[in-house]
């Protein structure tokens, strides 16, 4: 049995849509059938990606691995400190950027995002996936309407890496300041706040441990550098076509891209169909 781990926007989907290529489906089911475990291994939240969800996984790493769901048992559950998410975001503010807030279930992003985003340049899947979120029917709420639910994460965008300079200086020993790559002279930079007690390559180690499974059975596709700890965990690592070079520097495998059947190229080539 081997224990598989797909990233979401940019790697099963195109960045910031819910409907996977046929082939990815179809390979997916068919791993399943010969006893695999597939998972989802997103920086989404469960209402973000329970549209991809439904379509059928054994559990999924959400939230950057701040909420892990492995079939219908929750085995891990780590929000934001409350003080700590208050302070944050009050500084972020101050220094003119632009948040969204992650809930279990919820997004909340300021109100003015959408006309930032509209002129944002970082040619990553992250500022894709926001794009086309913030205009469909993904339920990104005004942060006005945040209800002081627990946060799990904070999600950054803004024009210069000056601006995080203060919560970095305060926060940086506690949370993971996790920057996007974003191309020569672009003028967005975004990311997120990810306390270092958890992400996707500790959680993806919670899933294997509550299976009894060795690491080296794990496996894991990925495109952006929020999934940097999942390919330095995996036993085998594949980075997407259309994914960051710096991943790509580093993993196993490099895959055709989202769009031109990365997915069950892979599946194929790792001979898990």
């Amino acid at each position: 049995m081997k224990l598989i781990f797909l990233d979401i926007d940019g790697t099963l989907v195109e960045a910031g849509l819910n409907t996977p290529p046929a082939s990815a489906l179809d390979a997916i089911g068919k791993a399943r059938q010969k006893g695999n475990k597939v998972f989802l291994c997103s920086g989404r939240n469960i209402g973000m990606a329970k549209p991809v969800l439904d379509y059928g996984f054994d559990g999924i790493i959400a939230l950057a691995g701040a909420y892990v769901l492995v079939e219908d048992e929750v085995i891990y559950d780590q929000p934001m400190d409350q003080k700590d998410f208050r302070d944050l975001l009050k500084i972020l503010h101050e220094d003119g950027v632009f948040c969204t807030v992650e809930t279990k279930d919820r997004t909340y992003g300021d109100e003015n995002l959408s006309d930032f985003l509209s002129h944002a340049d970082g040619d990553n899947s992250e500022i894709e996936r926001w794009r086309k979120a913030l205009q469909s029917e993904l339920d990104i709420r005004p942060m006005k309407d945040y209800d002081g639910s627990p946060a799990y994460k904070i999600v950054i965008m803004c024009n210069r890496l000056s601006q995080l300079q203060r919560a970095k200086e305060r926060y940086e020993k506690e949370y993971d300041f996790v920057i996007q790559e974003v191309k020569e002279h672009g003028n967005c930079l975004n990311g997120e706040l990810i306390h270092r007690s958890f992400d996707k390559g500790k959680a993806i180690r919670l899933v294997a441990q509550h299976y009894g499974a060795d690491i080296s059975d794990t496996i894991g596709f990925g495109d952006s550098m929020n999934d940097l700890t999942m390919i330095e965990t995996v036993g085998t690592s594949l980075c997407m076509g259309n994914g960051a070079q710096a991943l790509k520097e580093i993993s196993d495998l490099i895959l055709p891209s989202v769009t031109e059947d990365g997915l069950a190229e892979g599946f194929e080539l790792l001979k898990l169909i």
